[in-house]
């Protein structure tokens, strides 16, 4: 299917670092297209599920499917602003070219752009980038994590999940979607600080080692959550359904959502979030 994507067996992909760095450049170009969009030149208007899109988002999104096509010819692809054709193959690209748009339009820098490689209903290579932070963290099953700079004279970093501390855990938490129950589960686990902040850049802090949990207890879809899914991994943490069980993506059934998730920075501290 294309450089670097291998089948070693029915069950496995690998991700070559040739193509580790060509989907790195990607989310990277991107970002650049986000960021080239004048304010005055957004477009924003409401989806039908009353969500915002702008040519940010389509911008970015066109940038994504065309460097796809060249670079995994054939690779069937699921954005948030286009839909891969039925049925899926086994492995395929979860894209949201721009999440947090609401953060975008009112001008905050927590918007990301997110790609994911999903095989056998599993992320096995995701890549954010943060256009406004300068940044971009990728994961690859059984080869890490790291944080870069969008500028490419900035080193990559290896980052890796810490041990949760012994006097509370720090929480990830989103700045539009904290309800009760939420709430609830995370004074259960008696987290002693929040950060709050949109987009996917929640999972990023869970692989960073800057928090230590971030659940969301309501339904999401999959292109929001898959490649900051991978990257936790990769950096040695857990993301499950909220009673602990595998998340598992490309629910075309299900209009590609999940119904809900937590992500673990130490899964051995992990605690079914759907009971009370």
């Amino acid at each position: 299917m294309g450089t670097g994507l291998e089948q070693e067996s029915s069950a496995l992909r690998t991700i070559a670092p040739d193509l580790t760095d060509a989907l790195t450049d990607l989310v990277a170009r991107a970002a650049a297209a986000i960021l080239a969009i004048a304010p005055g030149a957004l477009d924003t208007r409401l989806k039908a599920d009353r969500s915002p899109v702008t040519a940010a988002d389509e911008a970015a999104d066109a940038v994504i499917a065309q460097g796809l096509a060249r670079i995994i010819p054939g690779l069937p692809i699921v954005s948030e602003e286009s839909r891969a054709p039925d049925p899926l193959d086994a492995i395929f690209a979860l894209v949201d070219p721009l999440d947090g748009t609401k953060e975008f339009v009112a001008g905050r820098g927590e918007y990301t752009v997110n790609l994911a490689i999903v095989a056998d209903g599993k992320p096995i290579a995701g890549f954010i980038a943060a256009p406004a932070l300068g940044l971009i963290y990728r994961g690859i099953a059984g080869r890490g994590a790291e944080r870069l700079g969008l500028d490419p004279a900035i080193a990559p970093v290896a980052i890796r999940c810490r041990r949760a501390p012994d006097d509370g855990l720090v929480a990830a938490v989103s700045r539009s979607h904290l309800d009760g129950a939420t709430l609830t589960f995370l004074d259960r686990l008696g987290v002693t600080r929040r950060i709050s902040c949109g987009s996917a850049l929640k999972l990023c802090r869970i692989a960073e080692g800057a928090a230590d949990v971030y659940p969301r207890l309501s339904p999401t879809s999959e292109w929001d959550i898959a490649a900051g899914h991978a990257i936790i991994t990769a950096a040695g943490g857990l993301v499950t359904t909220p009673s602990g069980m595998p998340l598992r993506y490309g629910r075309a059934e299900q209009d590609f959502k999940v119904p809900g998730f937590v992500a673990w920075g130490d899964g051995t501290r992990r605690v079914d979030a759907s009971s009370g």
